[in-house]
Parts: C-alpha cells; sequence; structure tokens
C-alpha cells in the first residue's frame, strides 16, 4: 500500500478526510480501489463510514455515466437499451415457456436493433425450463424402473425436490436455443453470456466482460445475459459494496449490467402494471406513474410473483440503483395480452405506460393529483347559488380590464418568442395576439354569460307523479371535469373559464406558445374563483404531458373539449378511442340506511332490491349502514333479513370485526356480484356515505332510507351519480318505469350534446325519486298499487338550493 493510500486511511480512521480531499481521486479505477480498501477499516465509525460511502458512491456514478432522461418524451432518443425479462414473463403459470408472449418481446427488440439501436437482454427463466426437463427425465426414468421391477407391486411415482443450480444447468441450453430460433426469423443473430457477481468485483474480469458486450453490440450482435445459476452461491443478505449493487437476482444484474454498459435506458418487464401505493388488487391501489428518489416510504411492497426470487422491492432497488448511475429505467407488465406485443415500442416512444423512475421532481402536482383537486373543487362550485356563480364570471371581467397591462405585456413576451422562431406562422401569430379591444371584448362575453347562465343549473327540465306519494324530476347538473385543450389561443382560457358558469370544474392545456400569457390569465380565473373559495376548480396543466396520454382512456376527465386545427381534434379523437362511451362499466348500487329510517321500509326495500331479481343492473350490490343502528333490533331484522333470503354477506373493512359466519368474509369495495350476495359496510354519517359512494361507485343507482327529510335531500343533492333516489327501490332505475317508453340503455357517462356546444350542452341531468317505502313488487299483478306517470307543473325555483341557501 502506497503512502498516500496509508494516510488515507488513517485519515478515515480519525474522521479527518473531506469532501474536497475526495475529489483528488479522479480515475474510476482509482475509486473502485479506494472502495475496496475501506472495507478493510473496521475501525472506522458506522457513521463516518456511510457518510464517506455515499460521497465516493456518488463521486463513481458520476464518473461511470451521465445524466438519465428526465423525461417519458426523452426515451425515443435512447441508443443503448436494456431489457430485463422476469421469471413471470418468461414461462406461464406452468411454468412452461410462454412462447408467444416471448415472440412478441423477441419482434419489438429486433425492429428496434433494426432501427440502428444497440439492444441487450437479461433473461430469467434457465430455472423453471430445467425444472420441466428434469421432472420429465426422473418421471421417465422411475417409469422405466418401475416396468423393470413389475414382479415387486407398483410404486408410486414422486418428483423429488429440484436443487436450483441442477435446474438451471439443464435449462440455460434450452433457454437459449428458443431465443435463437426466434431471432432468426428476423435475420438477428444472438450470442449467450452467463456471468456470475464475481465477474463485477474483479476488475479484469468485468474489463472483459464489458470488452465482450461492446463487441457483440459493434457487430450487431443481441446479447443474451443471464446470471450462471449453475454455479452461483446464494445471495448474502446486505451484501452490497458501499452503495456498488450485489447481483442477488436477475434485477440487480440489469440494473448493474446497464451502468456498466452505460445503457441510455433499462426496460423491467414483469407481471404487474408497474409500481402502485399500495400492494395491487387493493381498492386504493393506484399505479405511480413516475417515481423519483426519496419517494419508498409513500409505497407499500405486496408480495413477491410465483416465480423468481426478487419481488417489487428488489425492482425498486435495482432501478434507483441504475437511475444514480445515469440509466433511465421503466417497470411495466409484460405478461398482458393486451399490451405485450407493443409494450416495449411504447415506452421507447415514451408513451405512459408502466412506471418511469426520474430523478427531476416537478414543482407542482401531477396531472392525476389536479384532476382530483378539480373535481373536488367542482363539486363546491356546483353547489354555490346562481349568483355567487355569476359573481365570479363578473370578477373575472372585471380582472380582464383592470389588469391588461400585465397580460398585455406576457403576450408581448409570447409573440416576441413565436417571432424568433426559424419559420414564423403568420395564422399562428394572429390567434396568439391579445389586444386592449380583444380583452374588452371578452370581459363583455363573460359578463353576458353571467346573466344568461342564470337557471340553467339545477333546473326542472321534467316533472311527474310516476304513482301515489312517488314524484320524479329530472333535474339539470354539471358534467364534472371538462379538459379544454387549446393551442396557441389565449383567448381560450378566459372562454373556457366561463364555462364555471355551469357547474364545471376544467382542466387546461394550452400551447406552449401561450406560455406567459396563459399563466397570467389562469391567475386571474383563480383569484376570481377565490372570491368564493374554489380556487382549485380551475386548473392548468403545465406538466410535460403529450395530448395523448391527457386523452387516453382511464383519465378522470368527463369530456374533453379541443380548440385548434383539424389536426388536433382528429389527434384527440383517435387517441381518445371513443371514450367517453354511452353505456356503464361497473354496477355497483348502494343503499344507504340513516340513523333515522324506519325499519318496516327498510327490511321491505332491502329485500325485494336484493332478491326479487340479483342479477338486474339496477339491484343492491352494498348496503351502508349508519353507526347507530349497529346492535340494535333493527340491524338484527336486517340481518336475519338476509339470511332468510339466503343472501350471503361480507363484511366491510371497517366492519371487518363483525363475523356472521365462517363462509361470509371480506370482498373489494368495488366487487360487483349480480348474485345473493352482498357487501355490508359501516358509516358516521350521511356525509360520510356520500364520500364512500362517491369513492367506490359506479355513478349508476343510489337509495337512502331515511325520515329525515333534510337529510334525504342534501343525498339527494351532493351524490353526482346518474340515479338517485329516496325511501325507494333503486329497481325503479328503468327507462319505462320513468314512463320513458323502450330502454336503449343506463349510462354512467355524461356526453350527450351535438352540433355547437353553448351553456346547455355542457349540462347533464340526473333523476331524483322521492317516495314514501315503494317497491316495484307494489306494482305487479298482485300488487296493490298502479302506475300514474303523470305529468306535473315544472316548478321554476331552483331543485338544487331548495334548502341550501
Amino acid at each position: 500500500m502506497v503512502k498516500e493510500d496509508e494516510d488515507f486511511i488513517a485519515n478515515c480512521t480519525r474522521n479527518k478526510i473531506s469532501i474536497v480531499e475526495l475529489q483528488k481521486f479522479k480515475t474510476k479505477r482509482k475509486l473502485k480501489m479506494l472502495l475496496q480498501k475501506l472495507t478493510f477499516c473496521s475501525k472506522i465509525p458506522p457513521q463516518r463510514f456511510q457518510f464517506l460511502s455515499k460521497n465516493l458512491t456518488q463521486e463513481y456514478s458520476s464518473r461511470v455515466h451521465g445524466s438519465s432522461f428526465a423525461h417519458r418524451g426523452e426515451l425515443c432518443k435512447a441508443k443503448r437499451i436494456v431489457v430485463k425479462l422476469g421469471s413471470a414473463v418468461v414461462t406461464r403459470g406452468d411454468e412452461c415457456a410462454a412462447l408467444g408472449r416471448l415472440a412478441s418481446i423477441v419482434e419489438q427488440v429486433a425492429m428496434l436493433q433494426n432501427q440502428g439501436r444497440e439492444m441487450m437482454i437479461v433473461t430469467s427463466g434457465a430455472v423453471a425450463f430445467g425444472k420441466q426437463r428434469l421432472r420429465h427425465e426422473i418421471l421417465l426414468s422411475q417409469s422405466v424402473r418401475q416396468a423393470l421391477h413389475s414382479g415387486n407391486g407398483q410404486q408410486e411415482m414422486s418428483v423429488p425436490v429440484l436443487e436450483a443450480r441442477a435446474c438451471a444447468a439443464a435449462g440455460q441450453s434450452g433457454l437459449m436455443a428458443l431465443y435463437e430460433a426466434m431471432f432468426t426469423q428476423y435475420s438477428t443473430c444472438t450470442a449467450q453470456v452467463l456471468v456470475t457477481n464475481l465477474d463485477f468485483h474483479d476488475d479484469e474480469k468485468r474489463q472483459n466482460l464489458n470488452c465482450t458486450l461492446q463487441e457483440l453490440l459493434h457487430m450487431n450482435i443481441v446479447p443474451i445475459i443471464n446470471t450462471n445459476d449453475a454455479v452461483v452461491p446464494p445471495p448474502e443478505p446486505n451484501s452490497d459494496l458501499l452503495g456498488v449493487i450485489s447481483i442477488k437476482d436477475n434485477d440487480s444484474l440489469a440494473a448493474r449490467l446497464a451502468v456498466e454498459m452505460k445503457a441510455d435506458l433499462l426496460i423491467a418487464l414483469s407481471d404487474v402494471e408497474g409500481l402502485y401505493n399500495s400492494p395491487p388488487g387493493t381498492d386504493d391501489a393506484k399505479l405511480i406513474d413516475i417515481f423519483y428518489p426519496g419517494d419508498q416510504q409513500s409505497i407499500m411492497y405486496g408480495t413477491k410473483s410465483r416465480v423468481g426470487i426478487g419481488g417489487m422491492e428488489a425492482k425498486v432497488k435495482a432501478a434507483l440503483w441504475a437511475l444514480q448511475g445515469g440509466t433511465s429505467v421503466v417497470i411495466a407488465n409484460g405478461t398482458n395480452p393486451k399490451v405485450t406485443g407493443h409494450v416495449i415500442i411504447d415506452i421507447v416512444e415514451g408513451k405512459k405506460v408502466g412506471t418511469f423512475f426520474s430523478k427531476i421532481k416537478p414543482g407542482g402536482p401531477s396531472v392525476e393529483e389536479q384532476t382530483e383537486m378539480a373535481r373536488n373543487s367542482g363539486r363546491v362550485l356546483a353547489s354555490l347559488h346562481p349568483d355567487q356563480r355569476s359573481e365570479i364570471i363578473c370578477h373575472l371581467a372585471e380582472l380582464l380590464t383592470e389588469r391588461k397591462d400585465e397580460i398585455l405585456a406576457a403576450n408581448k413576451m409570447d409573440r416576441r418568442w413565436l417571432s424568433a422562431q426559424d419559420v414564423l406562422p403568420s395564422a399562428m401569430l394572429k390567434r396568439l395576439s391579445l389586444s386592449s379591444a380583444k380583452l374588452n371584448s371578452l370581459a363583455e362575453g363573460l359578463r353576458q354569460i353571467a346573466v344568461a347562465a342564470q337557471g340553467q343549473l339545477g333546473r326542472v327540465v321534467r316533472r311527474s307523479r310516476v304513482a301515489h306519494s312517488l314524484e320524479l324530476e329530472q333535474v339539470t347538473v354539471p358534467i364534472g371535469v371538462l379538459l379544454v385543450i387549446f393551442e396557441a389561443r389565449p383567448d381560450c382560457l378566459p372562454q373556457a373559464s366561463a364555462r364555471i358558469a355551469s357547474g364545471n370544474a376544467l382542466l387546461l392545456k394550452g400551447g406552449k406558445e401561450a406560455a406567459n400569457t396563459n399563466c397570467v390569465l389562469h391567475q386571474l380565473t383563480q383569484e376570481a374563483l377565490s372570491l368564493h373559495r374554489v380556487r382549485e376548480a380551475v386548473q392548468m396543466v403545465s406538466t410535460r404531458e403529450e395530448v395523448e396520454d391527457l386523452c387516453r382512456p382511464g383519465q378522470d376527465d368527463d369530456l374533453i373539449i379541443p380548440r385548434g386545427s383539424s389536426k388536433l381534434v382528429r389527434d384527440i379523437q383517435r387517441a381518445a378511442k371513443g371514450s367517453p362511451v354511452l353505456g356503464h362499466s361497473e354496477d355497483i348500487r348502494h343503499v344507504y340506511v340513516d340513523a333515522d329510517a324506519n325499519v318496516d321500509k327498510v327490511i321491505k326495500i332491502v329485500r325485494r332490491l336484493k332478491c326479487d331479481y340479483p342479477a338486474a343492473c339496477n339491484s343492491m350490490e352494498t348496503l351502508l349502514i349508519h353507526r347507530q343502528i349497529l346492535r340494535t333490533p333493527m340491524f338484527d331484522q336486517i340481518i336475519e333479513c338476509c339470511r332468510n333470503e339466503q343472501v350471503k354477506l361480507h363484511s366491510g373493512p371497517r366492519c371487518s370485526y363483525l363475523t356472521f359466519s365462517p363462509s361470509e368474509s371480506q370482498i373489494p369495495a368495488r366487487r360487483s356480484t349480480a348474485t345473493l350476495e352482498c357487501c355490508l359496510e359501516v358509516v358516521d354519517s350521511m356525509q360520510e356515505a356520500v364520500e364512500h359512494i362517491h369513492k367506490y361507485g359506479s355513478s349508476h343507482t343510489d337509495v337512502i332510507i331515511t325520515e329525515n327529510k333534510e337529510t334525504a335531500e342534501q343525498f339527494l343533492q351532493q351524490l353526482d351519480s346518474a340515479c338517485v333516489f329516496w325511501n325507494t327501490s333503486s329497481r325503479f332505475a328503468d327507462g319505462y318505469r320513468f314512463g320513458l317508453g323502450a330502454e336503449v340503455g343506463i349510462s354512467t357517462a355524461r356526453i350527450h350534446a351535438r352540433g355547437p356546444v353553448g351553456l346547455e350542452g355542457l349540462l347533464t341531468t340526473k333523476w331524483v325519486l322521492r317516495g314514501d317505502g315503494h317497491t316495484v313488487a307494489d306494482f305487479s299483478e298482485s300488487g296493490r298499487m298502479k302506475y300514474l306517470h303523470e305529468n306535473l307543473p315544472v316548478e321554476q325555483s331552483l331543485t338544487g338550493h331548495r334548502d341550501s341557501n
């Protein structure tokens, strides 16, 4: 050991070494040697050791590789790509090769290779292949042995526990032969490379491996890499060396290899869609679109896949290590037949697939978070009195004229930027330009809308008497969240903001050409909304979201409004793929039994609702019980009624302590059974029941049973389901029973307008039915009641504000 290194070790022990001194070691080889030497310094205090390890590792990573991509849109620039295939991707549920799945993956890799990219595959599956082969050989051997000793009586054949190393040795050749056969179909050559952890610890071996892979890539050959499981020792816990990841599985191998080979992108394919904030399959599990270092504490890991030795926690650890080393990472599903055929291509093209790991965390909320904030604030906006919404719009009109100097200054910056571009689109520049006259015209238009909007929201469109004491109303309500996408047209923003007169929330996406103008106009809009504490009802999407990602099915916006060129409209229509669509997906209807409910009405409605025709799309799936009813005679009668009708009860998470019988267990809150099964859940109030339905319901039909009129009216107005009933069966959610004639379908979508869309086109309706214990059975041939379907005069007052002010 040279004197310099001895001094370094001594200073480490005395806590005297600084970051400045670390900068002296400029070469990767020298830093690596120091990492190895530090492992022998047992006298170094643990905290000091971690401090030095962290900084040396950061220095090492910065030497080895550059920066990773900050956004998905940059992934198309990836030149060198590592594709990691987990065991669950390579094999089926019976541990046989998933030939169709592998064929589609090979096709995508070959396609990218032919585009001039350098592709590498890290594959699992050798153990599973070998296990199948050895099982076959053992069973064959046992059958021959039995045939030779048939005189000694039949003996049951059994397969012994197979050792993983032996399985790997037997399966490696078959796995490689399969890859060779598939890649040959695309005139692509492959090469097998087996590695162990020791190959990365030894500098000479690691250098040889690097040279081999570089040469293969230079010759346009796809290296297929796997751990040499036939000889690899079992992984040691916590064996990572000073932040340099140890090869414990193919996740860590792929990460280490990607950093060593300076890959631009690592695609890890598994049997899950990506990383979730909680174990997939739970009610609240949400796919994480972008994961940032430091977010590990915000997620909960579930069980690992059926095969393999890794798991999501191992994948996240490996991904973060690769990201730190300068390689971008995406974890995605490689087993879903709907996406397997194009998952790798989609990732490289920057589409929203799986979970993207990024070092750069945007300052504001994500689009999903903005949509949720807009929806929650929009519900408050819709509940305001019409005069209050008009005040907001009039105040925005005043701000447009009072702050026009600020608006025009921002617009001038945008026009200057656009003028500096190589090609000046005159039409775009004209659309971008604002003037005092244009702002005055916009302000006047807003004032007109404020007046015209009076009486539109909450208006009773139709009123009828279905039967005695059973009255039906059709009431106008907002559509929900409107996604307005516009190009270089900043005047669209205040025009779009005028849509708040209809009680709708807005998600706005403007063109980058008008970024400064849009920012100022959005601030003014939120200032006007703050007048009645609904500031977040209008959100501006400022992240680098592609239009296709904003419009893709599964987003939370209810209506997409494109404002721009015909190309923009066509692109949005194609990306939206026809959604929203007339119809309904899940049939999850709730019945809420309030504390003031009448027991006779409860028993009658619940029995008929669940038992008459349980497969109907308007029968009950979830029964919400007010906590005060628990352990009362009413609750006992409800349970007894369900048992007498052979309804299988499942306790929800909040009443899991209630054990009805061994077979009556918990089910997910979003499950639709269409059988004689029902989920029972407990809530503390009517408001909590509404929140539960908003979270777990399907916006189909929901019912409240109570004798408290004020509580019922609040439930009817706050709930935004397509049908909301009081003291009556949800089975009335039927076109014939409403008196509408033949029924086309029941839709939870909110799209209905055609042609030019004005203010009324931004409204939909909901049905409000007020009864007195009515059930459908009352109107059967043997029932005591008859349908009347009498039209009643439409009240001029707004039903949505009967009691709210």
